[in-house]
């Protein structure tokens, strides 16, 4: 479930992505020489496309899926890393609630740390970095039907 989430936020992203960047999924990201996250989606400025870790300043997005052992590093610690890394936008994808996969949209406030500037399980629709609409309860449906499938029958 998490690698099918990441793979359709990318193709979302996909969709609007400005000429000059590309989403990708599961990139190291050169912060600084203790911290190299591996964002499950990030879109980079392509100039360093063919090495890994990207610096992150090529970084505009970073998009986590939280898996159930992560919560409180991809909302809590990684925010702190990304955001003083100054990257612009940050995501977090929360697909283990019963009523809906929950985005949460950050960007630095005043302080340069992360605010909460969206969440919701309902369509996602953003102008920055660029138009993307991510249809949330589309994600849960899929979520559901593949879940479902998975589960053993009697």
């Amino acid at each position: 479930m998490h690698q099918d989430i990441g793979v359709e936020i990318l193709l979302a992203l996909r969709v609007g992505c400005a000429p000059d960047l590309m989403p990708v999924v599961d990139l190291s990201l050169a912060v600084n020489y203790r911290n190299e996250p591996r964002p499950d989606v990030v879109v980079i400025r392509p100039d360093h496309a063919n090495i890994s870790p990207v610096p992150v300043d090529d970084a505009v997005l970073a998009v986590e899926v939280i898996s159930p052992g992560s919560h409180f590093r991809d909302m809590y610690a990684k925010a702190k890393v990304y955001a003083a890394a100054r990257v612009a936008h940050y995501w977090v994808i929360d697909p283990l609630f019963d009523d809906g996969i929950v985005l949460t949209a950050f960007q630095p406030g005043d302080t340069g740390e992360y605010e909460i500037v969206a969440s919701t399980n309902k369509v996602f629709t953003t102008e920055v970095p660029f138009p993307v609409t991510v249809d949330l309860p589309a994600l849960t449906e899929r979520r559901r039907t593949l879940l479902e499938r998975a589960r053993p029958q009697d």
